[in-house]
């Protein structure tokens, strides 16, 4: 299936690794030019480095820059003024209990997985507007809907980044610009590679044995009942990114696996 995004515009913010990366290298695949994004320099460059291994012929640059504070994100406006597609991926979790969450966590979280996102679009929506051509996707999760007991401040954070991409796509009426979220399940993605090995030696199991507990416990109604790839997540993603995805406007688009028990 061609999507066509030869000469897209392309940012994916926090794609040094994981499902970032893999959404930026599926972009790469169907000719867009991709910017990756980082916090370090090591990172943007060891990432830029496996991109073009994996993808000979790709149109690819990186910005080292912390999306997470507005002087990163100035870095990316003046090297990077305007864009045809702008993924918004960068995010943190982690496991706390509520009653443990500082407000500084609050904040921490708020600022990196929700006004991070709205930063990019404040900037690279009008522009989009004014061409009448554009796509902005929002990764949020399928916490965001079924809020984990265990990370109930990245769950508000995932609904956040919904309730934005729908407001924004009404500030989109009568274009060709539309603006989505993306919900995926749980990924196996560097942060949660990390969480399962972790967990997995404090229990004294294999990952394998760990990740088949976690799902009949922690993610019973799971039809996968398996972490889902970066890669899986990455071909929903530039399809919505896609002309092909020209009717998807104001979606929240699921990839979770089943997880979900709403039809809705």
């Amino acid at each position: 299936m061609n999507f066509t995004l030869d000469g897209q515009r392309a940012l994916v913010s926090g794609s040094t690794v994981g499902i970032g990366y893999a959404i930026a290298e599926e972009l790469a695949r169907h000719g867009a030019h991709v910017t990756l994004n980082g916090r370090s320099q090591a990172r943007v460059d060891a990432a830029l480095s496996q991109l073009r291994a994996a993808v000979p012929d790709a149109k690819v640059d990186g910005i080292a820059a912390d999306l997470g504070t507005e002087s990163g994100a100035k870095i990316v406006f003046e090297k990077l003024p305007e864009l045809d597609i702008l993924i918004n991926n960068l995010g943190i979790f982690e496991v706390a209990e509520f009653a443990q969450i500082s407000d500084d966590d609050w904040r921490r979280f708020f600022e990196i997985n929700v006004l991070s996102g709205a930063r990019l679009a404040r900037h690279y929506l009008p522009g989009m507007l004014t061409r009448n051509s554009g796509r902005v996707v929002f990764i949020s999760s399928e916490s965001a809907l079924q809020i984990p007991a265990e990370m109930i401040h990245y769950g508000m954070t995932k609904s956040a980044q919904i309730s934005i991409a729908s407001g924004l796509a009404q500030l989109t009426k009568g274009t060709r610009v539309t603006v989505n979220s993306v919900l995926p399940g749980p990924t196996r993605s560097e942060g949660v590679g990390t969480f399962v090995k972790d967990f997995a030696e404090k229990q004294g199991v294999s990952t394998a044995e760990f990740e088949q507990q976690f799902f009949k416990t922690a993610r019973p109604t799971s039809l996968l009942q398996r972490f889902i790839e970066p890669e899986e997540i990455a071909s929903v993603v530039v399809f919505v990114a896609s002309p092909l995805a020209s009717a998807m406007n104001g979606a929240a688009v699921r990839a979770e696996g089943g997880l979900l028990l709403s039809a809705f």
